[in-house]
């Protein structure tokens, strides 16, 4: 068989990185299926597939040109582009592309919606996810006569320099089937949610005398343990009465947990036809959701459920293609309120919300609620500052933020070498901090690994003392973390962890001439049902105890306590029986989700590339809650903070359309 001449320039895209051979294989198989296809289809479907991996649902036509100039596409690639945005209701006229609007031909690999081509399967979702949105949106609950009373008794504070935002998503959350709450670190997101679910109980109660059945979940099992730590502790300071508190679940699944994945599957035990058993499902974290599992858990949710997301609209998207919290929270700093929703809110609540109303309102807009005041970084923390003003896109003043005297930031104006990582590693950068308000002071990885042979216990002290010791190097570990942005090269994570792993084996606090070796931390990165751990999980290798009292090596885990018990507990586990793991004293950012440190470090490559973005600075900033260190040339910053990741989505114009065609029906 001749090789197609029309599919010769992708294979040479392929070669400068601009395509993937999964790409080109799927311009086969569109050229197969369609002979005599313009050669700008199968290109067409090579380019979709490609911006399907880099995250985008689809590729927007009207968006390419000039993209395609950055990116040095080749000319005629280019000139056969052009001619596609020129024409693109022709496009629809191959067997290959099928109009959105056109409901016959559903087979079609590519649909066109408007300027957006989209892959069949993620265009389904969206559509899938727009309804499904849709429909929740025009599922008003009444408002429960006891709603302003209960509001007054939970959110008692009198916030007389603005509104109490933590009470307005509440109230918003009781009369809507869906809200979705954003908000920076420390806004109080788990704790509005915690007063959110005694407010709703105890409605319930009011109204009908049965509580609802709620259900938490989390993407991660990181986030998912987290959480459960958090509202356990919370739903016990709650004032509401004890019956209420009682039916507050505090137990956190991960999603794929809670919907009940299918092993080798992208298929879910529920989904439309064996729905969840919930009235109210929380999801924390939901940044982090890409849209084939937003897809996945509307559909398993029941038509008279609340959905209720908490997230950070600012850190970074979904590592799967979809930005559905972005997308969602697209005009929360504004507000965007209409009048009726601030004259409810100022009856319901006593806030005025005048100053985030417009005109120009939408359904959805009135659902979602951003929390605005950081109880973690007040107007004096040089790390909220710092993340502000990134968020803002304002290079200039981030580089004076860094550059300046502040006692929680430290600016290593360089890439990481081999004197600075071990500064990091062994002393974490002390020098370069005062000690806290407490008198501590910021840890490297050293603190971990003397705490672990200095405070090991005697083994006839039993399992008990064991779990305690470990348990503490645990969490001794967890006040540093080294974060990247890359997985691979000398500043990703490979490079980075044999990098430290050989500063810590000269300076003797390691034996990393073999695999396994105490002291060696390793990260979870596929969920394992059998064992327990989900991806993200952390675990620290130590010599434990057996049966017989003779030392072993065991990875030791910090999970979740049972449902209402706010204390962690340890599992041992074998390291034979653990599967895909890696070690972990360096982690992306994207790994680092879900989770805070009492220090973070951010290393950052000399180059420039596309996944050095203003939200990954922004989230490697905010996992820091006392000190941030940041290795990285001026350059390298100011090309973050202008480079704002921008997903192709047609989600809200698929929602604008589904929420016409309800009205016109």
């Amino acid at each position: 068989m001749q090789p197609d001449q029309r599919l010769a320039p992708l294979h040479q895209a392929v070669e400068r990185d601009l395509l993937r051979p999964l790409d080109v294989a799927f311009a086969h198989f569109l050229a197969a299926e369609d002979a005599s296809a313009a050669t700008m289809l199968p290109l067409l479907g090579a380019l979709t597939s490609r911006q399907q991996a880099d995250g985008h649902l689809c590729l927007d036509l009207a968006m390419w040109e000039p993209l395609a100039e950055e990116a040095a596409w080749p000319a005629s690639w280019r000139t056969l582009l052009h001619a596609a945005t020129a024409d693109m209701a022709g496009l629809t006229r191959s067997t290959l592309i099928a109009a959105a609007e056109d409901r016959q031909r559903t087979s079609s690999p590519l649909v066109l919606d408007g300027s957006r081509l989209y892959l069949r399967r993620y265009w389904n979702h969206e559509q899938r996810v727009a309804q499904a949105i849709s429909t929740r949106l025009a599922t008003s609950h009444t408002a429960p006569a006891h709603l302003p009373e209960q509001l007054a008794r939970l959110f008692p504070s009198a916030n007389t320099s603005g509104p109490d935002w933590q009470r307005v998503a509440s109230a918003l959350a009781a009369r809507g089937a869906f809200t979705v709450i954003t908000g920076g670190p420390g806004t109080g997101k788990t704790t509005t949610v915690v007063r959110l679910l005694g407010l709703l109980q105890t409605l319930q109660w009011k109204e009908q005398a049965r509580a609802l059945r709620i259900r938490l979940a989390a993407p991660t099992g990181k986030a998912a343990a987290r959480l459960q730590a958090s509202i356990s502790t919370q739903i016990a300071q709650l004032d509401v009465d004890d019956a209420v508190r009682a039916t507050i679940p505090s137990k956190v699944d991960t999603l794929h947990r809670l919907l009940g994945a299918r092993p080798d599957s992208r298929r879910f035990r529920h989904d439309s036809s064996h729905p969840l058993h919930l009235d109210v499902l929380v999801i924390d974290e939901a940044s982090m959701i890409d849209l084939e599992m937003m897809s996945a858990v509307l559909a398993a949710l029941p038509d008279d459920a609340r959905l209720i997301l908490l997230g950070d609209k600012d850190q970074l998207s979904s590592v799967e293609a979809g930005a559905v919290l972005g997308d969602l929270c697209h005009r929360a700093d504004a507000g965007h309120y209409s009048g009726e929703t601030a004259q409810w809110l100022l009856d319901t609540t006593g806030d005025r919300v005048d100053a985030w109303t417009q005109s120009d309102t939408t359904p959805l807009d009135q659902h979602v609620a951003m929390l605005r005041h950081s109880h973690r970084f007040g107007v004096d923390s040089g790390i909220g500052q710092l993340a502000q003003q990134v968020n803002e896109g304002d290079a200039v003043k981030a580089l004076q933020w860094l550059g300046g005297s502040h006692t929680d930031i430290a600016w290593a104006n360089k890439t990481a070498d081999a004197s600075s990582l071990t500064d990091l590693v062994l002393h974490g950068g002390a020098s370069r901090f005062a000690a806290h308000a407490d008198g501590s002071q910021p840890q490297g990885y050293r603190h971990y690994l003397e705490g672990l042979r200095e405070q090991r216990p005697h083994a006839r002290e039993g399992a008990p003392a064991f779990e305690t010791w470990a348990q503490g190097v645990l969490h001794a570990f967890g006040s540093f973390q080294l974060l990247c942005a890359l997985r691979q090269g000398p500043f990703g994570a490979e490079g980075l962890n044999r990098q430290i792993a050989g500063i810590l084996h000269l300076a003797g606090l390691i034996d990393a001439s073999r695999e396994w070796y105490e002291g060696r931390p390793v990260m979870v990165t596929r969920n394992d049902y059998g064992l327990g751990l989900m991806n993200g999980d952390v675990g620290i290798a130590l010599r434990v105890p057996d049966d017989t009292g003779a030392l072993q090596l065991r990875v030791a885990f910090e999970v979740a306590g049972q449902a209402g018990d706010a204390t962690p507990r340890i599992r041992f586990v074998h390291p034979a029986r653990l599967g895909e793991r890696e070690t972990v004293y360096a982690m992306t950012v994207h790994k680092s989700q879900g989770s805070e440190f009492e220090h973070a470090a951010l290393v950052l490559p000399g180059e420039s590339g596309p996944v050095l973005t203003r939200e990954l600075l922004y989230t490697g900033i905010t996992r820091a809650k006392r000190w941030f260190t940041l290795l990285a040339l001026p350059d390298t910053v100011t090309y973050c903070v202008g480079n704002q990741s921008r997903r192709q989505s047609g989600l809200l114009h698929a929602l604008d359309r589904a929420q016409k065609m309800a009205v016109a029906e």
